[in-house]
């Protein structure tokens, strides 16, 4: 389920995990790396964040609310499927 708006108090997120991956960018076919982090929210939720550019302007960016065998499913990815929450 993807949020395409929402609000969370940072100081309610906790960092369980978080990953660099480098990948091909299909227009430009140059090389980049993103950032994917799962963050554990109050409520036992989870929060997935994406990004495709670590740290550059104009970034795609996103936040996903997932339950806990997803948020499973992604810590437990192998190195293959990574960025496969993309999609």
């Amino acid at each position: 389920m993807q949020i395409d708006q929402a609000f969370f108090e940072v100081r309610n997120l906790k960092l369980i995990a978080s990953r660099i991956i480098p990948f091909i960018d299909g227009s430009s076919l140059e090389e980049r790396t993103g950032r994917e982090a799962l963050f554990r929210v109050e409520d036992g939720g989870f929060v997935l964040y994406l990004s495709d550019s670590a740290g550059l302007r104009g970034a795609d960016e996103r936040l996903i609310a997932l339950n806990s065998r997803d948020a499973l499913i992604w810590i437990n990815e192998s190195a293959e499927a990574r960025g496969s929450f993309w999609q």
